[in-house]
Protein backbone atom coordinates (compact mmCIF):
# COMPACT_ATOMS: atom_id res chain seq x y z
CA UNK A 1 0.00 0.00 0.00
CA UNK A 2 1.56 3.66 -1.00
CA UNK A 3 0.63 6.79 0.36
CA UNK A 4 1.98 7.92 -2.55
CA UNK A 5 -0.86 9.11 -4.18
CA UNK A 6 -5.00 9.06 -2.09
CA UNK A 7 -7.76 8.23 -4.17
CA UNK A 8 -10.90 10.99 -4.82
CA UNK A 9 -12.26 11.13 -1.41
CA UNK A 10 -14.64 9.57 -0.09
CA UNK A 11 -12.76 6.33 0.46
CA UNK A 12 -12.98 3.62 2.23
CA UNK A 13 -9.70 0.64 3.28
CA UNK A 14 -11.07 -2.66 1.66
CA UNK A 15 -8.42 -5.47 2.19
CA UNK A 16 -8.94 -9.78 2.45
CA UNK A 17 -8.67 -11.49 5.38
CA UNK A 18 -5.68 -13.58 5.73
CA UNK A 19 -7.20 -16.70 7.36
CA UNK A 20 -10.64 -16.84 5.20
CA UNK A 21 -9.97 -14.71 2.05
CA UNK A 22 -12.82 -12.84 2.22
CA UNK A 23 -13.09 -9.20 1.25
CA UNK A 24 -13.03 -7.20 4.61
CA UNK A 25 -14.09 -3.63 5.24
CA UNK A 26 -12.19 -1.35 7.87
CA UNK A 27 -14.83 0.00 10.32
CA UNK A 28 -12.59 2.43 12.69
CA UNK A 29 -12.61 -0.56 15.28
CA UNK A 30 -11.52 -3.62 13.23
CA UNK A 31 -12.53 -5.32 10.22
CA UNK A 32 -16.11 -6.37 8.84
CA UNK A 33 -17.54 -7.95 6.20
CA UNK A 34 -20.11 -5.79 5.62
CA UNK A 35 -19.60 -2.61 3.66
CA UNK A 36 -21.95 -1.04 4.87
CA UNK A 37 -19.98 -0.61 8.29
CA UNK A 38 -17.03 0.64 6.53
CA UNK A 39 -15.35 3.47 7.88
CA UNK A 40 -15.85 6.65 5.31
CA UNK A 41 -12.79 9.09 5.20
CA UNK A 42 -14.14 12.45 4.09
CA UNK A 43 -10.95 14.22 4.11
CA UNK A 44 -7.17 13.62 3.10
CA UNK A 45 -6.29 13.24 7.31
CA UNK A 46 -8.87 10.50 7.46
CA UNK A 47 -7.81 8.79 4.06
CA UNK A 48 -4.27 8.97 5.96
CA UNK A 49 -5.33 7.08 9.34
CA UNK A 50 -7.41 4.45 7.10
CA UNK A 51 -4.07 3.77 5.53
CA UNK A 52 -2.04 3.69 8.35
CA UNK A 53 -4.66 1.15 9.91
CA UNK A 54 -4.67 -0.83 6.56
CA UNK A 55 -0.49 -0.82 6.79
CA UNK A 56 -0.37 -1.92 10.27
CA UNK A 57 -3.10 -4.71 10.25
CA UNK A 58 -0.83 -6.33 7.36
CA UNK A 59 2.20 -5.74 9.11
CA UNK A 60 0.16 -7.89 12.07
CA UNK A 61 -0.67 -10.74 9.22
CA UNK A 62 -4.19 -9.78 9.48
CA UNK A 63 -4.86 -8.85 5.97
CA UNK A 64 -3.57 -9.02 2.69
CA UNK A 65 -3.66 -6.11 -0.10
CA UNK A 66 -5.23 -3.01 1.89
CA UNK A 67 -6.04 0.23 0.07
CA UNK A 68 -8.21 2.77 -0.27
CA UNK A 69 -11.07 2.82 -2.36
CA UNK A 70 -12.85 5.52 -3.59
CA UNK A 71 -17.02 5.32 -3.31
CA UNK A 72 -20.04 6.95 -3.79
CA UNK A 73 -23.12 6.64 -1.27
CA UNK A 74 -25.80 4.60 -2.38
CA UNK A 75 -29.17 5.59 -1.63
CA UNK A 76 -29.26 3.56 1.56
CA UNK A 77 -26.05 4.94 2.63
CA UNK A 78 -24.13 2.07 1.60
CA UNK A 79 -20.49 3.15 0.64
CA UNK A 80 -20.50 1.80 -3.31
CA UNK A 81 -16.92 1.47 -5.29
CA UNK A 82 -16.72 3.51 -8.55
CA UNK A 83 -14.91 1.25 -10.13
CA UNK A 84 -15.78 -2.70 -11.49
CA UNK A 85 -13.19 -4.42 -9.47
CA UNK A 86 -14.16 -3.39 -5.82
CA UNK A 87 -17.76 -3.39 -7.16
CA UNK A 88 -17.04 -6.84 -8.19
CA UNK A 89 -15.59 -7.68 -4.70
CA UNK A 90 -18.05 -5.76 -2.54
CA UNK A 91 -20.68 -8.23 -3.62
CA UNK A 92 -19.23 -11.56 -4.11
CA UNK A 93 -20.25 -14.39 -6.85
CA UNK A 94 -22.33 -12.68 -9.27
CA UNK A 95 -24.07 -15.63 -10.91
CA UNK A 96 -25.55 -17.06 -7.98
CA UNK A 97 -26.69 -14.66 -5.77
CA UNK A 98 -27.74 -17.69 -3.48
CA UNK A 99 -24.16 -17.33 -2.09
CA UNK A 100 -21.67 -14.74 -0.84
CA UNK A 101 -22.44 -10.96 0.74
CA UNK A 102 -25.82 -10.92 -1.99
CA UNK A 103 -27.22 -14.03 0.21
CA UNK A 104 -26.02 -12.90 3.46
CA UNK A 105 -27.18 -9.24 3.85
CA UNK A 106 -30.19 -8.83 1.32
CA UNK A 107 -30.91 -5.56 -0.23
CA UNK A 108 -27.12 -5.23 -0.59
CA UNK A 109 -27.02 -5.77 -4.07
CA UNK A 110 -29.97 -3.45 -4.79
CA UNK A 111 -28.35 -0.71 -2.87
CA UNK A 112 -25.24 -1.03 -4.18
CA UNK A 113 -26.99 -0.29 -7.68
CA UNK A 114 -28.63 2.85 -6.70
CA UNK A 115 -25.68 5.34 -5.74
CA UNK A 116 -26.36 9.23 -5.36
Amino acid sequence: MSSAKLPPLPAILIANDLLTGDTVFYSGQGWTRHPGEAQIAEDEAASLGLEAAGQEAMRLNRVVDAYLVDVVLSAGGIPVPRHFRERFRLLGPTIRPDLGKQAEFPGLAAQAGQTR
